[in-house]
């Protein structure tokens, strides 16, 4: 994969812009008359990686689903840099926040370039129509994701792995300082999954890009966030960096799950080992 260091400078964010601040405060969100969150406050590091986790049909994605504005909260405010949401013109709020839902799916026949160029839909109007700066990101973005020789082959083709990383360089492309990724590692195998994370790690690090993701496997979190957020039942149990989060304590309450939690062997972030009923004799001896 080509180093982010790669990116024309016309594609990365100025030093002097400050951070991007993203917090919600008192959300109700739900669909038709099923609440999935209840006064739910959260405020994301600017800056930095944040990992939501928590079991399934806690609310995870249906908070990404709000922050990205694809869902209206019943009540409660999210505010991106002081200003509500809801009131940011949509075409601004595309330049300013992406997003990868779950499992996206392109047109059938389009190719990797024109779905990575469609990531410059934002930047577009009408006395100003595609230009250089907009070729010049693309292909700094196919670069980045490692998906220049296959710019030319149609999404529906791709392994699920390129296929993964030919929307993560839509979104790179899109040049928005939050990004918003919804089980990015989904449907991939191990060795494509860390390609991703290293992937999205380089445009925090290079870039300072702030990433909030919904990942299910606690170890990545642990191994790729800078602030874990815990959810359970539409609220949030805890949230603050993985040691403090990821807890034998915490991994009960939020899984129903009993484990041992030591440090990762390589990078030293808190290891969950899970403790299944087969083995529990043998973890209660230790």
């Amino acid at each position: 994969m080509a180093e982010m260091d790669e990116m024309p400078d016309m594609s990365k964010r100025s030093e002097r812009e400050s951070d991007p601040e993203l917090r919600a405060g008192g959300l109700r969100l739900a669909y038709g008359d099923r609440v999935v969150a209840e006064d739910l406050d959260l405020a994301v590091p600017p800056g930095r990686i944040t990992a939501i986790v928590g079991a399934n049909a806690c609310g995870k994605s249906t908070l990404l689903r709000a922050l990205a504005r694809l869902l209206a909260p019943k009540r409660g405010v999210i505010h991106l840099d002081g200003r509500a949401l809801h009131a940011i013109p949509t075409r601004e709020l595309a330049r300013r926040l992406g997003i990868l839902p779950q499992a996206p799916v392109a047109p059938e026949g389009l190719t990797v370039i024109d779905l990575v160029s469609r990531g410059r839909s934002p930047h577009q109007t009408w006395w100003r129509q595609w230009s250089r700066a907009d070729e010049e990101a693309v292909h700094a973005a196919l670069a980045a994701t490692g998906m220049t020789e296959l710019a030319a082959r149609t999404v529906d083709e791709l392994s699920g792995g390129q296929r993964q990383r030919a929307w993560i360089a839509m979104a790179v492309a899109q040049g928005t300082p939050v990004l918003l990724l919804d089980e990015p590692t989904t449907y991939l195998d191990l060795a494509h999954q860390i390609d991703v994370l290293d992937l999205i790690t380089d445009l925090n690090r290079k870039e300072r890009r702030t990433v909030v993701m919904v990942l299910h496997d606690l170890n990545q979190a642990c191994r790729y966030a800078d602030h874990i957020v815990a959810m359970k039942a539409g609220q949030v149990v805890a949230e603050g960096t993985p040691d403090e989060v990821i807890t034998e304590e915490t991994v009960d309450e939020v899984f129903g799950l009993r484990c041992r939690i030591g440090p990762d062997p390589v990078s030293g972030t808190p290891m969950v080992v899970p403790i299944s009923r087969h083995h529990d004799e043998a973890a209660t001896a230790v």
